[in-house]
């Protein structure tokens, strides 16, 4: 892997004085770079691979610095191309690393990054709003650009942005990056229009031909002029069923070949002196130039560690993977109930892999649903067959979740149908960074009304909960993070899971900590270094934050001097909040009660161990919070 040309770039205007030779091998070192990346942590890989050509090409078509163009990619993943060749070469070895550059777009990096895009769906109504908003600040000539793939086009703000632009006639260029993926396999009906529109090259021949007869027979009558026009609209409305952009005030263009640099610059050129709204099809293959990446982009999309790499960028072996994670444990569970169960049926948005339902999905096809990138839908739909007396689970990230907002509230809570919500990646997801920490979801759903809220302190916890959630009457959620799983010692045998019970791992005369989800873990290893030093703190496993067990908790906050809450969630109205709202409803005094959790600011990218650690909520930190507290008060 020789880089030769990347290191010379230092910023897109550097890319005009390559050759089309030089900018071709641009792209191979681009590529070898993602690898080398690779080979040393976990990254976002195959949506990358596809988009190089396209992301040489739009900087060599438009200026997107300070105040000039304006660029959005959605969703922010497939940004490191634009990372190399915007002055971020030399750290790009520090990708995803604490410290390092991020693995989505950061405007605190590059004033090429816009804006911080980890959800999907949003590029064209803030492109559109870049646009309007350069307007009035007297920026008329500055264009705009929303990259968008079509596995996030299918989310329903994006019909809305498309609807008002094409209203307003902005000068708006929507491109449609068409790679057949999501992050698995897309689906739906306008996934199959998506398909209709690759099959156009006789429609793009044909509009050729006509436009050069309109161009060159210079005295045409008005209807002749006319007819040749609805001729050449009527074979695209034939091939394309409907003509679904233009009829929404779009112009279309394409579909072009993704990976044809050439052509891509000629065509983003000539868009640029257009007027009116403007969808720009290009087609492009995810994992393009890695030939394992290419056939299976799904595995490819944030691989296993490389081991080792052959020629012609040949992945021959992954490096081998760590124990089994949350994520296992409650697709093995809920597997299994749907053995038993044939009214349980499962939903996702676009994450079957993340989720770890691939064996659902294989054995139970009739009753697993993946929506796409929709989760507001995915709710909706599963309430409707709630309704119908179905039991329906939405097994969604937590930072996704929180798109489903409203349809939580008006079609599940304020109805009280059986929903249960499997909130993945609870807490903090590490290296995913900001956009992806699912730290929001327990202040959102205890908000309310007919809402149970769940957390496993450890794997004993797992199995009996969704059993416990999936036998419920109501709408109940199950937070866990992204985390191996543990096992905590017990002096007795695992208490069984009851409506708003808490159990208690150890009480301790010197105060106790009280953990809602895995951090019980850290909770019982600071307990155990402070016991050696004669300092007796409790442990209870809260495993509710909604309904909370006030019998157990509050009978802590009366009882003894010290009282910690600890939770991978915001602090901000979350299980500690719980716990003060309920000691102040029963007129205790709260003095001793301290809250740890996720801080009142977004947390940045690093290991979830580093992370947690930074926050005051690895064991040491927990242990150091006693000892502080205990010497303050006899300090008073």
């Amino acid at each position: 892997m020789m880089t030769q040309l990347l290191p010379q770039i230092q910023s897109p205007a550097d890319l005009h004085a390559l050759s089309d030779e030089q900018l071709q091998q641009l792209t191979h070192e681009i590529r070898d770079e993602l690898i080398r990346v690779l080979t040393t942590r976990p990254a976002h890989f195959a949506s990358n691979l596809g988009v190089v050509e396209l992301t040489v090409a739009l900087h060599l078509a438009f200026d997107f610095s300070k105040d000039k163009d304006r660029l959005i990619w959605d969703t922010g993943h497939q940004i490191y191309p634009q990372k190399l060749i915007t002055g971020r070469y030399e750290q790009f070895h520090t990708i995803r690393t604490k410290g390092g550059l991020m693995g989505f777009p950061h405007p605190g990096e590059s004033e090429y990054d816009l804006f911080m895009t980890g959800h999907a769906g949003c590029s064209v109504s803030t492109a559109s709003g870049l646009k309007a908003g350069d307007e009035l600040m007297g920026r008329p000539d500055n264009h705009a650009v929303a990259v968008i793939g079509d596995g996030a086009f299918p989310s329903g703000i994006v019909f809305e942005a498309l609807n008002n632009i094409g209203g307003m006639g902005q000068n708006t260029l929507v491109i449609l990056n068409d790679n057949k993926m999501s992050i698995c396999p897309r689906t739906g009906g306008v996934a199959k229009y998506f398909d209709q529109c690759r099959m156009t090259g006789l429609y793009q021949g044909g509009k050729r031909r006509i436009n050069q007869i309109l161009d060159h027979v210079p005295l045409i009558g008005e209807t002749a002029r006319a007819s040749l026009e609805a001729m050449r609209d009527g074979l695209k409305a034939w091939i394309k069923d409907g003509m679904l952009f233009e009829e929404l005030g779009f112009r279309y263009f394409g579909p072009v070949d993704g990976h044809d640099l050439p052509a891509l610059r000629k065509i983003l050129k000539d868009l640029k002196g257009q007027k009116g709204p403007i969808l720009l099809h290009v087609l492009t293959n995810k994992g393009h130039g890695v030939p394992q990446a290419a056939e299976d982009p799904v595995t490819y999309h944030t691989p296993p560690v490389f081991a080792e790499v052959g020629p012609d960028r040949a992945i021959v072996s992954f490096k081998k993977g760590g124990a089994k994670a949350y994520t296992d444990a409650v697709s093995f569970a809920l597997h299994q109930a749907m053995q038993d169960d044939p009214t349980i049926a499962v939903m996702t948005a676009a994450m079957c892999q993340g989720n770890k339902l691939e064996k659902v999905r294989e054995d139970f096809p009739e009753r697993f649903h993946d929506v796409g990138i929709c989760e507001s839908h995915a709710v909706a739909f599963a309430a409707g067959m709630a309704k119908s007396g179905a039991n329906p689970v939405v097994d969604i990230y937590s930072t996704f979740l929180q798109r489903s907002f409203d349809q939580i509230f008006q079609e599940v809570c304020l109805q009280n149908l059986h929903v249960t919500f499997l909130m993945d990646r609870a807490g903090l997801t590490g290296p995913d960074g900001p956009t992806h920490h699912g730290v929001f979801d327990v202040p959102y759903m205890r908000l309310f009304p007919n809402m149970v809220s769940m957390a496993p302190g450890d794997e004993a916890d797992v199995a009996p909960m969704v059993k416990f959630a999936l036998q419920h009457t109501g709408p109940i959620s199950v937070r866990y993070p992204k985390a191996n799983l543990e096992t905590m010692e017990r002096a007795e045998p695992v208490a069984p899971i009851e409506l708003g019970k808490a159990e208690v791992i150890e009480w301790g005369e010197d105060g106790c900590f009280v953990a809602f989800g895995t951090l019980l873990s850290n909770c019982v290893a600071a307990a155990k270094k402070l016991k050696a030093e004669g300092i007796h703190m409790g442990v209870v496993n809260a495993r509710f934050v909604k309904p909370l067990d006030k019998d157990t908790i509050l009978r802590a906050v009366d009882a003894l001097p010290l009282v910690v809450t600890v939770e991978e969630g915001t602090v901000e109205g979350g299980f500690g909040s719980a716990v003060l709202e309920a000691a102040n409803a029963a007129g205790l005094d709260t003095r001793n009660v301290v809250r740890r959790g996720i801080p009142d600011r977004f947390i940045e990218h690093g290991e979830r161990n580093e992370l947690l650690a930074d926050i005051g909520l690895s064991a040491d930190a927990l242990a150091d919070l006693v000892r502080a507290s205990r010497a303050a008060e006899v300090a008073r």
